[in-house]
């Protein structure tokens, strides 16, 4: 057995194979799943992704749940978001095994308790491992059994139950699976009337041969934008290796704001259900909590973070949640987040515009500030630092300080910017956040801070 610590993260489980995770390890960690997530549902659903070691990793962790004494349903190949629908559909927790963008050489699991909800490490990881770690098991009358189900075509049709884009004018859209499970599930879920699909990468292929699978990469979006252009296609979209991620590409071949696409599904949600809350990361655009107040919604703000998200979006009775990451989290797929289902509501906003608009022109009224994107400096004390740069911006007049996840600032005069400052979980690193009215505001206090970040002795990551 190896050690779980290095490998126990945040919200799942992720490590190199075998040297931090062997079938041993998934077959521990299946056997206290077990005993933590199914003890009222008696079965587990469980999927896998595109890497070539995912199935012998997946057959193992199913070992130990039915070691356990607990059923398993064996989802197959599946993307994260039709794991989570099959969790969702058929009331039982679930297991997935991927390591979503990291390069080939990872795997690791994402699980979850019935109806999708999220399992963190303080939500169940570090239960799991306790009990491992304990090594104590009580005999079981009899082993769980292991049954098959494919979810796919249940998952397409629950997803054209939320976001209808037929009828509207046609569209022509560049995929980039990038040689993941997008490659798996857009074939069934957008193989419809009006819709032309041009595939790039749908082989699946845990190598990742022609790009890393992570879109929130610029790098990694380059041959989207340059098919968009060469095709004359109306909108890209781009998912990473177990696409619960989407990342949208404009006519123009230009990259859209997570935030803008947060903002234009919260304005479809609320027409549907007007006054709801919606939640938001705290560092989405400023621009996000300003158009869910001026289309009759309640903006709730939180922290970084998809369990955060899913817990507040629990508490409030949210409609919708949008994360700066590419992370979309719809009430009506149990809280869990979708790429697929954002890829159908901007396809949906797209055909519906009657005045024929392309994708720039109707998010133009979205992307009203600019924004710095992440930067990442190493630091030797990250509360030290942080509390340098709040002496240095902090206590100047008309600005306003909060520490809900680091450290935000905000100048509440105009020109309007704000920033925040927050440490990693699991570098020796500092995040900056920056969005100001233009971009001459913008990079004039992205410098001022990073020069105070990166005092003497620290530096870019």
């Amino acid at each position: 057995m190896r050690d779980l610590a290095p490998i126990l993260k945040a919200y799942d489980i992720r490590g190199v194979v075998p040297e931090q995770l062997d079938d041993d390890t998934a077959r521990a960690i299946g056997w206290a799943a077990a005993h933590v997530l199914a003890g009222g549902s008696g079965a587990m659903v469980v999927g896998h992704d595109m890497r070539p070691t995912s199935p012998q990793l997946s057959a193992a962790f199913a070992d130990g749940v039915t070691s356990a004494g607990v059923d398993v349903v064996m989802a197959g190949l599946t993307s994260t978001d039709q794991l989570y629908y099959a969790s969702g559909a058929l009331g039982l927790p679930g297991a997935m095994f991927t390591a979503s963008h990291n390069p080939a050489q990872y795997n690791g699991i994402k699980l979850c308790r019935a109806g999708a909800a999220p399992v963190g490490y303080d939500t169940g990881l570090a239960e799991i491992r306790a009990l491992i770690d304990d090594g104590v098991d009580s005999p079981v009358a009899a082993r769980g059994r292991i049954g098959q189900r494919d979810t796919l075509g249940d998952y397409a049709a629950h997803l054209h139950s939320l976001v209808d884009v037929t009828g509207g004018r046609p569209l022509t859209v560049v995929v980039d699976a990038g040689n993941g499970m997008a490659g798996h599930t857009v074939p069934a879920v957008l193989d419809r009337p009006g819709l032309t699909v041009i595939p790039l990468y749908f082989e699946l292929d845990g190598t990742f041969p022609n790009h890393e699978a992570n879109p929130i990469d610029p790098a990694n979006l380059v041959d989207v934008q340059a098919a968009v252009r060469e095709h004359g296609a109306d909108l890209g979209l781009a998912f990473d290796g177990d696409a619960d991620r989407c990342f949208v590409v404009d006519e123009r071949g230009e990259a859209v704001s997570p935030s803008a696409l947060t903002a234009l599904i919260a304005v479809r949600e609320l027409l549907r259900a007007p006054g709801e809350p919606v939640v938001h990361n705290l560092i989405t655009s400023k621009a996000v909590p300003e158009i869910i107040a001026e289309h009759g919604g309640t903006p709730v703000r939180t922290r970084v973070g998809h369990s955060l998200i899913k817990q507040t979006m629990a508490e409030t009775g949210a409609v919708f949640g949008g994360e700066h990451s590419g992370h979309f989290y719809f009430r009506d797929f149990w809280r869990a987040d979708s790429g697929m289902l954002a890829a159908l509501h901007t396809l949906a906003a797209l055909g519906a515009d009657d005045s024929g608009r392309p994708l720039s022109q109707l998010l133009d009224p979205y992307e009203r500030y600019v924004a710095s994107g992440e930067i990442n400096s190493t630091v030797d004390d990250a509360a030290a630092v942080t509390a340098r740069v709040e002496e240095a911006f902090g206590k100047a007049a008309d600005v306003v300080t909060d520490h809900l996840d680091g450290l935000t600032v905000e100048f509440t005069g105009t020109p309007m910017w704000w920033f925040n400052l927050r440490p990693s979980n699991t570098e020796p690193l500092l995040r900056l956040n920056v969005e100001g009215a233009d971009r001459a505001v913008m990079e004039r206090v992205r410098d001022d801070v990073l020069r105070v970040v990166r005092g003497p002795g620290e530096g870019a990551a």
